[in-house]
């Protein structure tokens, strides 16, 4: 019997372009990464799935941009999910990784069991907010909660907000391999080209749920049909090829696209990571004065706070905390 050799590309986003047409991507895989970031919460298996989906979509999105600090992707909805919010850390060095993180909100007594996961959003709105860091313009761009996915939102964002069509195919769930415990795996190719839209394209509105742009808005001609070709390609990958622990992206490549000429680049590493610190978080309850620090302080006498990322735990003396402030965090008179 042949043993299967697992693959070392978990944890990693990989870059690629086809040559044959004005189309780039990216392969994803997240293994250590999902099974982390799912970790820190006993989340509902419904909100498990939107979870992993979101910090896959993380994953592609926040590799295409020339990122100096944070991108973040913040879901927020009517229903019994309030928000799913998902951040990605660009490297701070070259060949260091990127990090990610991601947490959600609920109302657990609305939850329903049968309850396809994305139904439980409602209405609401898909961001994609960039941080470059200090002295930088934050970017927002804001789109309606549309189609029947997550990818299908990200998708209807680059349409809509940054007129590139762009296509998700991901596959995410739990996994057991032999002589391992169940985790999470997550897998998923991001595809988008890169045309010169026009702008009455943009005015004249869409074909799209509710009027939104979608990619066959956008392009035409050649550079339609080769999305169009590269889409029909994508369409026949398999969940397995996605997430299963034996097929390198590479490979997986050149099963979909060797007509297209792909070429790749290199791969990116990624990692669970979290910015929450205890500076932080009395920067955060800096605005408050003594008055609203008392209404905050337990029964013990002190303050606590809890990072809804990674549930780190935050505990300090009120008295150091607010603009009212008495002591300094080293217990000093202010």
């Amino acid at each position: 019997m042949t043993t299967l050799s697992q693959i070392a590309w978990d944890d990693t986003v990989l870059p690629f372009q086809l040559d044959r047409s004005d189309i780039r991507g990216r392969v994803a895989r997240l293994d250590g990464v999902l099974e982390k970031v799912l970790s820190q919460h006993a989340y509902p298996p419904a909100i498990e799935a939107l979870v992993a989906e979101a910090a896959l979509l993380t994953a592609l999105i926040g590799q295409t941009v020339k990122l100096r600090w944070k991108l973040s992707l913040q879901i927020r909805g009517d229903g019994p999910v309030r928000i799913i919010a998902t951040d990605y850390y660009g490297p701070e060095a070259e060949g260091e990784p990127a990090r990610i993180r991601g947490w959600a909100s609920f109302d657990e007594t609305r939850l329903a069991e049968a309850a396809n996961p994305f139904d439980l959003i409602g209405k609401g709105y898909f961001a994609i907010l960039i941080d470059q860091g200090s002295g930088m313009q934050p970017y927002q761009g804001i789109t309606p909660i549309a189609g029947g996915s997550l990818s299908s939102c990200a998708e209807t964002y680059f349409a809509q907000s940054e007129q590139l069509p762009t296509r998700f195919a991901l596959s995410y769930g739990r996994s057991t391999l032999p002589g391992q415990a169940e985790r999470w795996r997550a897998g998923g190719v991001m595809l988008q080209h890169m045309p010169k839209a026009s702008p009455f394209v943009a005015s004249e509105g869409g074909t799209g749920e509710g009027g939104l742009l979608a990619a066959n808005d956008i392009l035409d001609g050649d550079e339609g049909e080769n999305w169009t070709r590269a889409n029909l390609l994508l369409d026949t990958v398999e969940d397995l090829e996605l997430i299963g622990p034996t097929v390198q992206p590479t490979d997986l490549l050149v099963r979909l696209f060797h007509e297209e000429a792909p070429r790749v680049y290199d791969a990116q590493p990624v990692e669970f990571g979290c910015t929450c610190s205890d500076e932080k978080v009395r920067q955060s309850l800096s605005i408050y004065s003594a008055k609203d620090i008392g209404h905050m302080t337990t029964d013990e006498g002190i303050v606590t706070a809890d990072c809804q990322f990674c549930g780190a735990h935050y505990e300090f003396d009120p008295q150091t905390l607010g603009f009212e402030a008495v002591k300094t965090p080293d217990g000093d008179d202010a």
